[in-house]
């Protein structure tokens, strides 16, 4: 099976690089370049894409404004959207996690970091880059004002509530298995049932209701 994907970034370089990167897989097809939020959106709804890759800083519509609207789409239920930018200047990133995007990579990630992500998300699971994941859920947590809305939380069984904390702390399903002396397998089928019940997109919402409920806190990544 072929996976589709989109590159939107300003830069025609990078672009090039990437479109080079995942061409040379032979299960990877690159159908479109946009280099602003607007041709991103249009070209993403038109090819209708397993996965966009999507820089932050573009004109005429940024990657936010341009993941929010894909998220949106009933039409693009399919598409993910992987974030490439550089975590340590960019602000947006956590928004962009909120808005609906299913993981994010910087943009010197090693080759094969790229290929896989593509890979991870097009197969339905969320990618957190290992080097700046606990950065991330920090930054995401520092976001909510709110006090915790538990209400959310009653559809799940106790188990449920103790695997999506886990989840909230950046654990893969073989650590939370681990953690809570499960197989990967079952926790990966609390995981699915979670985010069933939760009506959550991928494992990265879970992770943004993990922080929105109370189950996580800044600091719990630790």
């Amino acid at each position: 099976m072929t996976i589709r994907v989109v590159l939107a970034d300003d830069q025609q370089l990078i672009r090039a690089g990437f479109r080079s990167l995942l061409e040379a897989e032979p299960d990877l097809e690159v159908v479109g370049e946009a280099a602003t939020g607007r041709e991103a959106v249009a070209l993403v709804s038109r090819e209708r894409p397993d996965v966009v890759l999507m820089d932050i800083r573009m004109p005429d519509g940024d990657g936010l404004w341009a993941t929010e609207q894909i998220v949106a789409s009933p039409q693009l239920a399919g598409t993910r959207v992987v974030v490439v930018t550089t975590f340590e200047l960019d602000e947006y990133v956590a928004q962009a996690i909120r808005a609906g995007a299913s993981g994010f990579l910087v943009k010197d990630t090693e080759p094969v970091e790229l290929i896989r992500a593509v890979h991870v998300v097009a197969g339905g699971d969320a990618l957190l880059s290992p080097r700046v994941t606990k950065r991330l859920l920090e930054r995401v947590a520092g976001t909510f004002h709110q006090p915790p809305d538990t209400s959310r939380l009653s559809v799940l069984t106790d188990r449920e509530r103790e695997v999506l904390a886990l989840v909230g702390q950046g654990l893969n399903n073989d650590e939370i298995g681990r953690e809570l002396y499960l197989s990967p397998l079952t926790a990966k089928t609390h995981v699915s049932r979670i985010m069933s019940k939760l009506l959550a997109r991928d494992r990265v919402q879970l992770v943004v209701i993990a922080y929105e409920t109370g189950l996580v806190t800044a600091g719990a990544s630790e």
